[in-house]
């Protein structure tokens, strides 16, 4: 026995040696494989670096990289650091192009899925998901948002939504007010409330990204009117913004239905002013939900969809899957990139991740119920009174902010905005075809 007892120490003794060359002094694996390695008996460290343009979420993404952190460790045994980046709305594009230009991109970055998903698909940014456990539990209709045109998934999708404007309905109750389903009708509503001291529409124009949702509000039910080849045509070189000049008609009127100084109220403080009820309506979407209820947990408002001329026909509700997490092909750490989105998009963790960031269910996996302003949307979705978000190129819709805060300023006319979208849109053209 005291010989079998020596050979089981001599053994373990090899065992230990053999274990030890196998690991480097910091106690990481030491066949890295660029940070793509399965995770062995010893534990290694990794720094995923996540950038996601939602700054309003910090409190939450913080608690996720926390949560995930924790996963990681006692799942995988890997340290990992989640180093988030959460720049604002107005800059995060451009400083996510030079990111990636200068060979310095986050793993984990967030795009949006129908303006540019495509873009950065075709200049090879991103990498393949469709072999992720997450595609499998996302709902058909989402999915396709996020599926490239040769059939490859590559992107989680965050955010769908289902907006117009935002109206108080406590407001509009207290003046007997219908949510107008024309221009003219529009008018009315705010001639009433102005009538009865209360400003009809919030104006926050210091971010250049709220004044341009008039055009897609306006270009998609414009599209779904009759001009179903308008973004053919302007990717081909052979249309113009002229045939949305009518999206000046609702913007005129809500800017002389709105409040003063709008180019030095921004998103966060706009959104603690329409809490506090400075105004009935507000060009903005529901993605401000959490941000709003925050300031005012008894405000009541709905969603609406925005009349863009006196046709009721043409008030329709805008489906969007916007902000959407992508992986860059160009990481060093995708095994932990994926595990990331894996992790967000899991049965026992996204439930509650999605409903604290008040974003709609997308899943499968999604139990909890959907909020107030997402069924009065859903009501003009099932009567066919809704369409697919346009795609249009991030670089219009940048130019076209800029254009709108200048028009409101005196600066630009309607034809030189106008000009201004046509030159950016050519000038996408030239780039990415």
């Amino acid at each position: 026995m005291k010989k079998m007892g020596n050979v089981v120490l001599t053994l373990m003794l090899v065992v230990a040696i053999l274990a030890g060359c196998g690991t480097s002094s910091n106690g990481n694996t030491s066949s890295n494989n660029e940070g793509n390695d399965q995770v062995g008996s010893s534990s290694k460290s990794v720094t995923l670096k996540v950038f996601i343009a939602q700054p309003r979420f910090k409190e939450q993404y913080d608690k996720l990289a926390a949560d995930f952190s924790a996963m990681m460790k006692q799942e995988q045994n890997v340290d990992v650091t989640v180093q988030l980046e959460l720049p604002n709305t107005d800059n995060a594009a451009q400083i996510l192009k030079t990111r990636l230009a200068s060979n310095d991109a986050p793993d984990v970055f967030s795009l949006h899925a129908i303006n540019e998903l495509p873009t950065f698909y075709k200049a090879g940014y991103l990498e393949d998901l469709s072999d992720q456990a997450f595609v499998d539990v996302l709902l058909p209709d989402v999915k396709q948002t996020v599926t490239a045109v040769d059939g490859k998934v590559v992107g989680l999708p965050l955010e769908t939504m289902s907006w117009g404007y935002l109206y108080n309905k406590d407001i509009f109750e207290q003046y007997n007010l219908e949510v107008p389903t024309t221009v003219s009708e529009l008018r009315e509503v705010a001639e009433t409330l102005k009538n009865n001291g209360v400003t009809p529409f919030l104006l926050t124009y210091k971010d250049s990204w709220i004044p341009q949702l008039v055009l897609p509000l306006a270009v998609g039910a414009l599209i779904k009117m009759g001009n179903e080849d308008f973004v053919d045509r302007m990717n081909k070189d052979e249309g113009s913004f002229q045939e949305m000049k009518e999206m000046f008609t609702v913007f005129d009127l809500i800017n002389e239905y709105g409040t003063d100084r709008a180019l030095e109220v921004g998103a966060d403080d706009g959104a603690a002013k329409y809490a506090a009820g400075e105004a009935a309506m507000w060009l903005q979407g529901p993605w401000h939900a959490e941000t709003i209820l925050k300031s005012n947990a008894d405000i009541n408002f709905g969603v609406a969809p925005l009349p863009i001329n006196d046709d009721p026909n043409a008030t329709l509700i805008n489906l969007s899957t916007s902000t959407t997490l992508a992986v860059s092909k160009a990481s060093k750490n995708k095994d932990v990139a994926t595990a990331f989105l894996n992790f967000i998009m899991s049965e026992d963790y996204s439930s509650d991740l999605f409903e604290s960031l008040m974003f709609n269910p997308i899943a499968t996996v999604h139990t909890y119920e959907s909020f107030p302003w997402v069924d009065d949307a859903t009501v003009f979705v099932k009567e066919g009174k809704a369409y697919q978000d346009p795609s249009i190129p991030q670089a219009v819709k940048d130019e076209v902010g800029k254009g709108l805060q200048s028009y409101y300023a005196g600066q630009m006319s309607q034809d030189e905005v106008l000009e201004a979208l046509d030159k950016a849109w050519k000038s996408f053209n030239k780039v990415n075809q």
